[in-house]
């Protein structure tokens, strides 16, 4: 991640947000809670907003991994990193009927 935020900074490129998809889609994969922490305190340095697209969250297949909200860690890492700006987006749609 901060190796392309400085690469694209370097070229004048204004970078205000970043965007996550957690569960991705098609793979399924799953970001671990370490992750999630990373990312958050990787916005909170770079005064990123952060958009958590978690359409998927209800589409986990294997009792193996855990969906991890950006929600629930923002909530729970304290105080400064507590502070980023979160868009967490949900479908009913997606989340019980898939495509």
């Amino acid at each position: 991640m901060e190796n392309a935020y400085k690469r694209n900074y370097d070229q004048g490129r204004q970078i205000n947000s970043m965007v996550v998809i957690n569960p991705g889609n098609p793979t399924g994969n799953l970001l671990s809670e370490q992750n999630v922490k990373d990312i958050i305190k990787f916005c909170y340095n770079h005064k990123l907003f952060l958009l958590a697209d978690e359409v998927y969250q209800g589409n986990i297949y294997t009792e193996k991994k855990k969906f991890i909200s950006f929600k629930k860690v923002l909530r729970e890492i304290g105080h400064p990193y507590n502070q980023v700006s979160l868009a967490s987006f949900h479908s009913i749609s997606k989340g019980n009927a898939g495509e």
